[in-house]
């Protein structure tokens, strides 16, 4: 079997994914601080929290994976950048999403920030499907 290297695309969202993993770190640190009732939360807030957080660490996983992939198809210029980039950017704004639109206090329902939890799915939907036809084409 044969090992390629990373493109240099693929190397460098690679290097900045792999640094935001500290991110989802102290996330996770604060989540035990909400489980044990140190940070005052709604029910709604605790499972959006909880839901942002399981969905950045899959997430960035997947987008890591999705790098290796995209670099065994012949994905050139926007596709290319599109099965690179959109499940990392999924994580982000899925993320992003959760958390901030449960930001506040005593809060029982999501506010307009809520878009980029749509977003996110929109990006991750447009990563997967272009990596996935540019596997089954290369």
């Amino acid at each position: 079997m044969q090992v390629l290297p990373l493109s240099a695309s693929s190397q460098y969202i690679a290097g900045v994914v792999l640094l935001t993993i500290v991110t989802i770190e102290f996330g996770g640190w604060f989540l035990t601080k909400i489980v044990r009732g140190q940070v005052p939360m709604t029910e709604f807030q605790r499972n959006f929290a909880r839901a942002g957080h399981a969905h950045a660490g899959v997430l960035v996983t997947l987008g890591l994976v999705c790098l290796v992939l995209a670099d065994a198809t012949q994905l050139t210029g926007a596709f290319g950048w599109i099965a690179r980039l959109g499940v990392p950017l999924a994580a982000v704004l899925m993320s992003a999403g959760f958390f901030l639109s449960s930001t506040g206090r005593e809060v029982h329902q999501p506010n307009r920030l809520i878009v980029l939890l749509w977003l996110g799915a929109l990006s991750l939907a447009a990563g997967v499907v272009t990596l996935g036809i540019g596997l089954l084409v290369a």
